[in-house]
């Protein structure tokens, strides 16, 4: 039988059948072997003399299709820097989320660089010159899953000037689901929200 050796493998498969076979303290057949008594454990504890590889054979996505879609969906609407995004996806999406995993996302879905026309949008201040209470509300569609009938809706607020983010996820856009949403929106901001402003336009609290 061809057995392959990690490199750095201490003991060979005969010095493992020893381990597991010799009724001697771990201290004693560390001695006897010249082998960390780290090693004597450890090779106790298997039930075979080959090295496993160290490969995780669980390999675990981030986030699931449909985590992602709203991720991206975010991105689009707010079009956040990373860190701030990184934040929103913590709270709301996945608490697990790395900075990497996050940076690698967007890259691979095209959104990782802001467009131009993101930065100034027509009829919309700069984030840095509005007062804080000045929130932005917007509501966009998700992709369907394929394990999904109908399409969800993405609803999404913004403080405009500390950038503070609230989203929530809805089957549908009714009127029921916005008013909701928006108590919801008064209740867990920690702003007194003065103004919510839409696509179209801003509407007095």
């Amino acid at each position: 039988m061809n057995i392959r050796l990690h490199k750095n493998a201490t003991t060979t498969p005969a010095r493992r059948f020893h381990i597991q076979s010799l009724p001697l303290s771990v201290a004693k057949l560390s001695a006897k072997l010249g082998v960390l008594e780290d090693t004597i454990r450890r090779w106790r504890g298997c039930d075979s003399v080959e090295d496993r590889p160290h490969t995780d054979h669980r390999l675990q996505t981030t986030l699931t299709p449909a985590q992602e879609a709203v991720v991206i969906a975010v991105r689009k609407t707010l079009w956040l820097p990373l860190d701030d995004l990184l934040v929103v996806v913590r709270k709301f999406i996945h608490e697990g989320m790395s900075r990497s995993a996050l940076h690698r996302l967007l890259v691979r879905h095209g959104v990782f660089r802001q467009p131009v026309e993101a930065c100034d949008k027509p009829g919309h201040k700069p984030f840095k010159t509005c007062k804080p209470g000045f929130v932005h509300v917007d509501v966009k569609y998700l992709p369907q899953m394929p394990d999904e009938t109908t399409r969800r809706y993405l609803f999404v607020a913004i403080d405009r000037a500390t950038r503070w983010v609230d989203i929530a996820i809805h089957p549908n856009k009714s009127a029921a689901l916005a008013r909701a949403f928006l108590k919801a929106l008064a209740k867990a901001c920690p702003i007194k929200i003065t103004r919510l402003l839409t696509e179209n336009e801003p509407q007095a609290k």
